[in-house]
This record gives C-alpha cells, sequence and structure tokens, in this order.
C-alpha cells in the first residue's frame, strides 16, 4: 500500500502529464524551458525522482510530439534539448532504448535533410546522434545502417555556421572508431566531401581523414584524385591540411600514383590554361583573375608539397627524380602568369639542386651562369629578376636527370620521415602568400 507521500507524488506527476496533454504550443514551450532549467545534468534516478519514477511517460510524450512535428520545426531546438537530457543522464540506458524503438534515429536523420529546418535545430539533431553513437558500437551500426553516413556528410557540405560543422566532425569521428563493420563507409563518405565548396567542410574531412586512414589500414583509389584537387583552393587552411594528409598518404600503396600526380600538376594541360584565354580577350577585368586561376594555385601547391616529401624523405625525393620532377619544375618557375607558383617552383627546385649533385650539373647547363647566378643568390625571389628571355629558357627547358640516376633504390636506403619536417615552412609560405596577395590588390 503507498504512503501518503507517494500518493501525492503520483498524483503531482498525473497532474504535471495532464497540463502538457492540454496544453498549446505556447504552453508546451514553457514546460519545455523549466524542464530544461531545472533538470540539465540529471542522472537517470534523479529523473525518476523527479517524475516518481514515471520518467519515462514523459520521455513517450516527448518523443511522440517530436514525430508529428519536427517537419515544422515548431519548438524543436528545445524539444530536442528536453529529450537530450534523458539519453545524455548517468544511467539511463532505458531512455535510449525506448526512444530508439519508435524510430528516433530515422528522426533525427530526417530533420537533418528538412530545408526548412534552421540549423540551429539541426546542430541539436547532431548533438543527440553523438549522444548515440557514444553508447557504444551497436548504435553506431546503426546510425550507419539507417544511411546516417551519407545524411551527415551532405549535412556537413552545405551547412554555413563552422560551430555546427566542427559538431559534424565530432559525429563522424565517433562513428569512426569502434565501427570495424562500417568504418569503410565513413571513410569514403569522408572523402567524398573533397570536392564539396564548402572550405571548412573540406578542411574538417581532411582532418578526419588522417585520423582515418591508420584505422582503416587500405587506400581507396579515388583518394588520390580527390586529394590532389583540393590543392585548387585559394584558402591557405585547406591546403595545409591536404599537405599533411598527402604526408600520410605516401607511407600507402598510392604513393607512386601520389607522386607522378603531384609532379603532373607542375605542368597545367594545355586545355585548362587555354580555358581563360577567350575571357583575356574580350574582357581586360579578367587579367585580374588569373592570380586565382584554380589550376595556377593547384600548380603552386603541388610544388609545395614535393618540397615537403622530398625534404622529408630523400628515397621519395629520388622517385620524383625519374618522374621528371627537375625540368617541370623549372617549367612552372617560367609560369609569369602566377608569382606564387614561380616562387615555389624556385625554392623546390633549390632543394634538388643543393641535395643531387647531377641535378645541379644539368641545372646549370640549362640555365646558363647568368640565370643560374641568380637563381643561386636567391631563389624565392628569382621570378621578380628574370628577363623575358630567360623566363623562355625555363619554360622551353629540355632537362633529363633520369638517364644520370642509378637505379631506384640505390642512391638513398629505407624511406625515412619527419611528420613534424615542413610544417614550419608551410606557416611561412602562408604568411608569405597573403602579403603577395595584399601586393596585389
Amino acid at each position: 500500500m503507498t504512503s501518503i507521500k507517494e500518493q501525492a507524488a503520483i498524483s503531482r506527476l498525473l497532474s504535471f502529464l495532464q497540463d502538457w496533454d492540454n496544453a498549446g504550443k505556447v504552453t508546451r514551450s514553457h514546460i519545455l524551458n523549466n524542464f530544461i532549467e531545472t533538470n540539465q545534468g540529471k542522472t537517470g534516478p534523479e529523473l525518476e525522482q523527479e517524475f516518481s519514477q514515471g520518467a519515462s511517460l514523459f520521455l513517450v510524450r516527448l518523443t511522440t510530439w517530436l514525430r508529428l512535428t519536427y517537419m515544422t520545426g515548431l519548438c524543436l531546438e528545445k524539444l530536442l534539448r528536453s529529450i537530450g537530457i534523458f539519453l545524455s543522464a548517468v544511467s539511463s540506458n532505458r531512455y535510449l532504448i525506448e526512444f530508439l524503438e519508435v524510430g528516433g534515429v530515422l528522426t533525427l536523420l530526417e530533420i537533418l535533410a528538412l530545408e526548412k529546418i534552421s540549423e540551429g535545430d539541426k546542430k541539436e539533431s547532431i548533438k543527440l546522434l553523438q549522444v548515440i553513437a557514444n553508447s557504444g558500437r551497436k548504435y553506431k551500426e546503426l546510425i550507419c545502417e539507417s544511411y546516417g553516413v551519407r545524411s551527415i556528410a551532405e549535412f556537413l557540405a552545405t551547412c554555413k555556421s563552422e560551430e555546427t560543422q566542427e559538431e559534424v566532425q565530432v559525429l563522424l569521428d565517433s562513428l569512426l572508431h569502434g565501427n570495424p563493420k562500417y568504418q569503410n563507409q565513413v571513410y569514403k563518405g569522408l572523402i567524398a566531401l573533397l570536392p564539396s565548396t564548402s572550405p571548412k567542410a573540406q578542411q574538417l574531412s581532411l582532418q578526419a581523414l588522417r585520423t582515418a586512414q591508420p584505422i582503416v589500414g587500405s587506400t581507396h583509389p579515388s583518394i588520390v584524385d580527390c586529394v590532389l584537387s583540393v590543392l585548387r583552393t585559394m584558402h591557405l587552411e585547406v591546403q595545409y591540411e591536404a599537405i599533411k594528409l598527402i604526408k600520410d598518404l605516401v607511407n600507402y600503396d598510392v604513393c607512386p600514383a601520389l607522386l607522378k600526380g603531384l609532379v603532373d600538376l607542375l605542368i597545367p594541360s594545355v586545355k585548362e590554361t587555354l580555358k581563360l584565354q577567350p575571357k583575356i580577350l574580350t574582357d581586360s577585368a579578367a587579367l585580374q583573375l588569373t592570380a586565382h586561376l584554380p589550376v595556377f594555385l593547384q600548380q603552386a601547391a603541388a610544388a609545395k608539397a614535393i618540397r615537403v616529401l622530398a625534404r622529408g624523405n630523400l628515397s621519395l625525393a629520388e622517385e620524383m627524380l625519374h618522374l621528371h620532377v627537375v625540368p617541370s619544375l623549372m617549367a612552372a618557375m617560367g609560369n609569369t602568369d602566377h608569382s606564387n607558383s614561380q616562387r615555389q617552383a624556385s625554392l623546390t627546385l633549390e632543394f634538388f639542386v643543393q641535395t643531387f649533385p647531377v641535378v645541379e650539373e644539368q641545372v646549370r647547363r640549362s640555365m646558363g651562369e647568368e640565370l643560374y647566378k641568380l637563381f643561386l643568390s636567391n631563389a624565392e625571389d628569382l621570378y621578380m629578376k628574370m628577363d623575358s628571355v630567360q623566363v623562355d629558357i625555363l619554360a622551353a627547358n629540355k632537362v633529363n636527370v633520369t638517364k644520370t640516376l642509378y637505379p631506384r633504390g640505390l642512391l638513398y636506403g629505407n624511406r625515412h620521415s619527419d611528420d613534424g619536417l615542413g610544417d614550419q615552412e608551410q606557416l611561412d609560405d602562408i604568411t608569405h602568400f597573403q602579403e603577395d596577395k595584399e601586393g596585389q590588390e
């Protein structure tokens, strides 16, 4: 037989539930505000005590209202935060199961795809998905089985708030760890985000891929083209992360394709460079666009990436010599349409000249004494001191060092790498590039 105190508590609970059932949207909004203020951070047992062992009766009302109104966005943020109090409470596994049994995961994922829903509401949905994913492997699998990776990745690519994007990255990182059945699905989803038009989405995806690659182990064939395409960005924070990922990827089976791809980018295809010519002939303002033409940004970034890789690993440097990196760098130095390409290529060539005597000999012979002396005196500023004849010499060079090289692997021993090497140089390049950009404006 229940005591008078217990009967009073049950009576208060029933009265509270009746008030909710009879309330309109304004009153329900006030009820949610009070619930959030008084119950934030409570444990499962504390919530049960608050609701006289009937907390699930209120949770089921919240989830029912969510399913009925989520498409309208009515009180959605408060509603999701209230449900979050139940799901994130310590010793609250029963609440999680109750929420999932009524299709909670699918509802949260559908919210992400609705255009009329505010980004703030969607952010709360992401936070609930984080709580679910962090509850264990089977819950991560449930999200992935519900086509969650695709929905989450698409939202990351389209959302505008950087704070929200960072929350999405946290969720994807959670789905990546301790989820062997679907870790490859998450990995492929991150690669699919690289062509995104959102620089922040690209940056976060590149960071997540650096975490994902050692977990997944094997590489996906598409990652080479995708990461090289990212080098077209004019956002230096994205370029920085791309080069960091490239440094990691050279330790995997895609290394040959990656090195070849980087060297090929030093000489843009005729098709790419001709795209702007008709505009230049008809619009003088188009001349100012060449400094940010994606193919030239990619050329400069490739030259920098090659330098970072070569300095960190002489075996990679030697492999790139076999890929004709030296004549390609010299050709890039002759690209008067993009000064940063000239600068980056010159600095990279300087490293190869200083490291390999055979390169020094052939570069000197191709440049001629006067140009070579200018190059040695200050490789970084060489592009500002060359005349048109010297530019033509670089652009049309026929250097071929491969004939005088040892077979691959004999010049230097096993590969070695230093993940920290090149980071400071990248930061210095960012500063220099920004100064160049300001000077052009």
